[in-house]
């Protein structure tokens, strides 16, 4: 078996940290090659006072710094981005998005793959998107007869993986966050907790929350959306952090069942 690799395939700078955040970094302590791409630098994520907006193109500056930090906070291989618009990221040409990912996931050879479920989490129309494209892509790439942008060999994936939130995580958060709902366009969306049943992998990774913690705390810029959460001390955040650490097995090609996997590598060691 060659080394173990994953590639994580995001919307945004802080899905990273803020989603599995300990899972990576318990990955990149074991020698696991963990690599990200992310669709945007999150341009127009602002949620400080308007007046202090430093606009589009300094904010995607800004929050590709805090990216980058985060990263090698989690321990991560490499860092990539799609280059799409922050918000816009649904309206991309399908097929070019499709390919871009296909690159990656040829260039870099992952066993496992984890992105953004159908709700995107909480019904972001970015994170929906990067999910669909990424599944795609994975299809695409495993297929000789598709060509990419640098003819690269095919590549199959070996399994595939929603990052989600399980019940006792969104109830123990709940109270800290406050309002998580959003308009978009003439709905309300918000967090849709996914029943524990539905959850088929569970990570353990406690002692690597703190490594998690200070990966979050890269993402300056977005410590608002935490709420009160933002205020805890590092010993209670990582507390918070080792409920998350949940998965949704899409597809496996090494192994099945119904007993909850520990190891987004089950399968392959």
């Amino acid at each position: 078996m060659e080394s173990l690799k994953l590639l994580a395939v995001f919307a945004h700078p802080d899905d990273e940290s803020m989603g599995m955040g300990g899972t990576l970094a318990k990955y990149s302590a074991e020698g696991v090659d963990t690599h990200l791409v992310c669709a945007s630098r999150g341009e127009v994520g602002w949620f400080g006072p308007e007046e202090q907006n430093p606009g589009p193109e300094r904010l995607g500056q800004l929050r590709e710094k805090e990216l980058s930090n985060a990263v090698k906070e989690l321990g991560m291989k490499s860092l990539h981005f799609l280059d799409y618009i922050d918000g816009s990221v649904d309206k991309a040409v399908h097929t070019e998005a499709i390919g871009r990912i296909v690159t990656y996931i040829r260039r870099i050879k992952p066993q496992v793959v984890v992105t953004f479920p159908p709700d995107g989490n909480y019904g972001h129309p970015d994170h929906i998107a990067v999910g669909q494209f990424t599944s795609a892509a994975i299809v695409c790439a495993a297929d000789s007869s598709y060509q990419d942008a640098e003819n690269l060999p095919a590549h199959r994936v070996l399994k595939l993986y929603y990052m989600v939130d399980g019940e006792n995580f969104i109830n123990l958060i709940a109270p800290f966050m406050g309002d998580m709902t959003f308009p978009v366009d003439d709905q309300v969306r918000g967090e849709i907790a996914w029943k524990e049943w539905m959850v088929t992998t569970r990570i353990e990774m406690s002692s690597h929350c703190n490594a998690a913690w200070r990966a979050i705390q890269c993402h300056q810029s977005q410590l608002p959306t935490l709420g009160a959460l933002a205020e805890m001390d590092a010993d209670a955040a990582a507390s918070v952090l080792a409920m998350q650490g949940t998965f949704y097995r899409v597809f496996s090609l090494v192994n099945g069942g119904r007993e909850i996997e520990a190891d987004l590598f089950e399968g392959l060691r």
